[in-house]
């Protein structure tokens, strides 16, 4: 039976064959995902139904019938499609607001150091982040001055004069980059053994987070000057500033409060075993763990807090929404919101677009360390 001639012809072997056509592709991919049944195929048949009436005319609309040039609505074919020349004309007041144009390159200048910032303060590979860390914990400062002045030779800039995506940018940098470490405090202090700690980060972060973030800009814009001394008055946008900062440190407290009960209470026996202290124990220890498990939390948080910052349009601040909404009152760009919508759409979507894909990309990075 050594002899692969005489064996039996059942048992020759056959060489492997590919798999049939309509097992393996797209054409299998299909089958399986879109017409796997009668109620998936009636729902792929009335999916490109609604593709097919809606995406052909939004093209038509947005690039092929649409008006890139114009000084005003007169300009544009309306019937046709979208006046994009609204934002080739008013862009410095959406980008700048009523920033003075020859201090425009102070904003463009703040803008290029926070790409500095977020290289050292997201990537962790970047080249001398031992001293880049310390310029992400200055920049909030360091950009606070530059869009002020009134020193050096700067002009002071009031925070009335700002608008558009440099105060969307200010309140939302500021706002997260104050609430995270404020928030660990707060989870710390509410999970804290003393009683009168507890119950103040508690009592706060209850408060907090039971009322609505537009009561509490307005309260700051309103009715906090009632309460001031006579002849003291506070920067509206820093009031602003502080009632967003604030309402984003409640939420990410129970955040971070979430990652630290899911240390599992063995971490917290082996760091008393080695004799490390409360601090030493957190610090070291604890408070990384709980971060890294809290990462899509936080970004969640701070994309929602980034997305709130519209509602200081309420309050009389002109963020991009308020900026565009001041520019389709002007009569010669009237009856513009959609273009103007559309255009604030697509930079939230791309920034907020561009964490959550960080957070997807810190996850696996750091599930990867894990196996190593």
């Amino acid at each position: 039976m050594d002899d692969p001639s005489k064996m039996p012809s059942a048992w020759v072997p056959v060489e492997s064959r590919p798999p049939p056509a309509n097992t393996t592709g797209p054409i299998a991919w299909m089958r399986a995902n879109l017409f796997s049944g009668w109620l998936n195929t009636t729902l792929t048949l009335i999916s490109a139904y609604l593709l097919w009436i809606t995406i052909p005319p939004l093209i038509d609309w947005a690039f092929i019938g649409a008006t890139w040039e114009g000084a005003s609505r007169d300009d544009c074919d309306l019937a046709r499609g979208a006046c994009w020349a609204v934002i080739g004309v008013r862009w410095r007041q959406l980008i700048y607001g009523f920033y003075p144009q020859v201090e425009y390159w102070r904003p463009v200048l703040a803008f290029i150091l926070l790409l500095v910032a977020l290289y050292y303060g997201l990537y962790d590979k970047a080249p001398g982040r031992k001293y880049g860390l310390w310029f992400v914990c200055a920049y909030p400062f360091i950009a606070y001055g530059l869009l002020y002045g009134g020193f050096a030779g700067l002009e002071y800039v009031e925070s009335p004069k700002w608008g558009g995506l440099l105060l969307t940018l200010a309140m939302g940098v500021t706002g997260i980059a104050f609430s995270i470490p404020f928030g660990i405090v707060l989870a710390l202090g509410r999970r804290s053994k003393l009683p009168v700690i507890s119950l103040l980060c508690t009592a706060f972060i209850e408060f907090i987070r039971g009322v609505p973030l537009v009561t509490l800009l307005f309260f700051g814009n309103v009715m906090l000057p009632l309460f001031l001394p006579e002849g003291m008055n506070i920067d509206n946008y820093l009031r602003v500033v502080v009632a967003v900062w604030l309402f984003a440190s409640a939420y990410m407290a129970e955040v971070i409060r979430g990652g630290l009960q899911a240390i599992p209470s063995g971490q917290y026996e082996a760091a008393s075993a080695l004799g490390l202290s409360y601090w030493q124990t957190t610090g070291l220890i604890i408070l990384p763990q709980a971060l890294r498990i809290s990462i899509p939390g936080i970004v969640n948080t701070s994309i929602g807090l980034y997305k709130d910052t519209t509602l200081v349009s309420l309050v009389g601040l002109f963020d991009l929404l308020g900026m565009a909404r001041a520019i389709s009152a002007d009569a010669k760009w009237a009856a513009l919101e959609i273009e103007l919508y559309v255009f604030i759409a697509v930079i939230f979507f791309a920034s907020c677009f561009a964490m959550s894909r960080y957070s997807l990309w810190l996850e696996q990075r750091l599930s990867q360390s894990e196996r190593h």
